[in-house]
C-alpha cells in the first residue's frame, strides 16, 4: 500500500486535487496523474462502478502514487469492505443521521484496536502477501496500523435531523470528517431542488461551525475536486460554442 497521498498533500500545508469520477473510466485515472492530480474520488452512491472496475481504477492509481476514495453505496458493514478490499485509503458514508451509524461507518474503515474492519485478501491487505506484509510493516499489527493511520473517514449529513445530530455524530472518535449533501439536505427541509435555498445555507453554516469545535474537518478540506463529468460537459460546451459554426471547405 502506498501513503494516503491526500495526506501526504495536506503535510505540505497544501489541499489535494482530487479527480472525481462517476464512470469507470481506468485510462482517465492516467491521464489525471499526468495532468498532476494528486488523488482519486469515486462516486459508488450514484456512479457505475463494479469491483472489477475499482480493482482496475486503484491498481493504476497505485502505480502513479495516488490514493483512492469513494463515497460507498451505503455503510453496510460488508459493502464497505469490499471496496476497502480494492485497496481504498478513503471512505465517504452516505446519509448518516445519528452517532451510532457514524460509528458503524468508522468501525468498518479501521482495523482493530480502533475498528473491526475484516482483514480480506485483495490489494487492501497487500493480496495477502505474508513476506511483503511481515517485511515491509513488521506483520499484520503493523500493517493494520499503516492502514488505519492512511485511512480517511467521513460522514455526509443529508437531512435536517441528522444536522441536529451533528454534536453526537462529530463526537465518534474514528470519523475525521463530514461531506454536505445540499440536494438531500434541501429536501429534507421542504425546498426540493433547492440547494441554494437560505435555509440550506444556513443549516450547512452550523453544522460547519460544530466540525470546526469539535477540531474535525469538512471532506473538502482534505482537497480541492474537479468533476470527470462537468470537466467533459463543460469543455465540450465550450468546443462546440467556438466551432459549431465552422465552414466546410
Amino acid at each position: 500500500m502506498i501513503e494516503n497521498s491526500m495526506f501526504a498533500k495536506n503535510k505540505q500545508g497544501k489541499q489535494a486535487l482530487v479527480f472525481a469520477m462517476q464512470y469507470p473510466v481506468p485510462s482517465a485515472v492516467e491521464l489525471a496523474a499526468r495532468g498532476g492530480f494528486d488523488s482519486i474520488h469515486l462516486d459508488g452512491e450514484h456512479g457505475a462502478f463494479n469491483p472489477v472496475a475499482v480493482d482496475d481504477i486503484v491498481a493504476i492509481a497505485h502505480a502513479f502514487n495516488m490514493s483512492v476514495t469513494a463515497r460507498v453505496p451505503n455503510i453496510n458493514a460488508n459493502e464497505i469492505n469490499r471496496w476497502l478490499d480494492r485497496g481504498l485509503q478513503g471512505i465517504m458514508g452516505p446519509h448518516i443521521e445519528n452517532a451510532e451509524e457514524a460509528q458503524a461507518l468508522a468501525d468498518a474503515c479501521l482495523f482493530p484496536p480502533d475498528g473491526w474492519r475484516s482483514w480480506g485478501g485483495g490489494r487492501g491487505t497487500e493480496h495477502g502477501d505474508i513476506d511483503v506484509i511481515e517485511g515491509t510493516y513488521g506483520g499484520k499489527l503493523g500493517f493494520a496500523e499503516f492502514a488505519n493511520a492512511n485511512m480517511l473517514v467521513g460522514g455526509q449529513i443529508e437531512s435536517k435531523e441528522a444536522a441536529e445530530r451533528a454534536d453526537e455524530i462529530l463526537a465518534v472518535p474514528g470519523l475525521m470528517a463530514i461531506a454536505w449533501g445540499p440536494h438531500d439536505m434541501a429536501a429534507s427541509l421542504g425546498h426540493p431542488g433547492e440547494p441554494e435555498h437560505p435555509e440550506v445555507l444556513a443549516i450547512h453554516d452550523e453544522v460547519e461551525a460544530k466540525v470546526r469545535a469539535a477540531g474535525k474537518h469538512l471532506w473538502s478540506d482534505y482537497g480541492s475536486t474537479l468533476d470527470m463529468k462537468g470537466l467533459l460537459i463543460g469543455a465540450g460546451r465550450e468546443f462546440t460554442a467556438e466551432h459549431g459554426d465552422d465552414t466546410f471547405a
